[in-house]
């Protein structure tokens, strides 16, 4: 298996954080993750991945300074975890799974956001319940929440009641909602609102840039979501291709 690299102050400028590594037109986003991921080192975020030109990585933190609005004492949470491609089923996603459960020593345990079926964007459930996780909560339409228990005692994670029913508070139009959480947001954000517009949809577009915000969220995922007249849409990051499968 090839080398495992966790990014640091000192080596974050000259490493690839994985994704749009090589796309022109996702450049500010790509910076602007990376000044993401570096305001949040200091409170314990940890990114480490492979050494290979891929998506091949995993993000985790304390979930107590994860941008989630999940109730989880003393877990670890996992914010992205990727492999992708020709990674794929050769053990690298447990390697990083591994070296998040050895960062969790001492902690209650680990928990992550999934989804009742496969989803862009979101980790597959199925590898986390191979690996021993358990189903502990899951909010409308479609989201769940995983955790692995590494103490007897440890209480049981929950979705925070704000993120339940996939309900913003923008009741006329498309809300998009995102963080710089993601390389590919600020781009496809900005589409997004021209093509929304130009079909005739009213656009609001809020970016959730602090932690309290995105712990106060509707949905329990925050780097990008689209609402339509208040109701969860989709995370999934939409182009001109995508946008009447999913808008009505």
């Amino acid at each position: 298996m090839e080398k495992i690299i966790t990014l640091t102050h000192e080596n974050i400028d000259e490493e690839h954080i994985c994704c749009a590594i090589s796309d022109k037109k996702c450049k500010e986003g790509y910076l602007a993750k990376k000044e993401w991921i570096k305001q949040q080192i200091d409170d314990g975020f940890v990114f480490k991945k492979l050494d290979v030109r891929g998506k091949v990585f995993i993000e985790y933190c304390p979930a107590e300074k994860a941008w989630a609005p999940v109730h989880a004492p003393g877990y670890m949470f996992i914010n992205c975890f990727w492999v992708s491609g020709k990674y794929k089923g050769e053990g690298n996603g447990k390697s990083l799974l591994q070296e998040c459960i050895n960062d969790a020593k001492g902690m209650n345990g680990i928990v992550a956001v999934t989804s009742t079926k496969k989803q862009p964007f979101l980790s597959d459930k199925k590898f986390f319940k191979m690996q021993g996780f358990e189903l502990c909560d899951s909010s409308d339409p479609y989201f769940e929440l995983w955790y692995l228990k590494l103490k007897d005692d440890a209480p049981t994670p929950k979705i925070k009641d704000c993120a339940k029913d996939g309900v913003c508070d923008i009741t006329d139009g498309l809300a998009i909602y995102y963080t710089n959480g993601c390389p590919f947001t600020e781009y496809y954000v900005n589409l997004l609102e021209v093509i929304a517009s130009e079909k005739g949809h009213k656009v609001s577009v809020i970016k959730i840039d602090s932690r309290e915000k995105a712990q106060n969220h509707f949905v329990p995922y925050t780097n990008y979501g689209i609402f339509n007249n208040g109701t969860f849409v989709t995370q999934h990051i939409l182009n001109e291709k995508y946008f009447d499968k999913f808008i009505k």
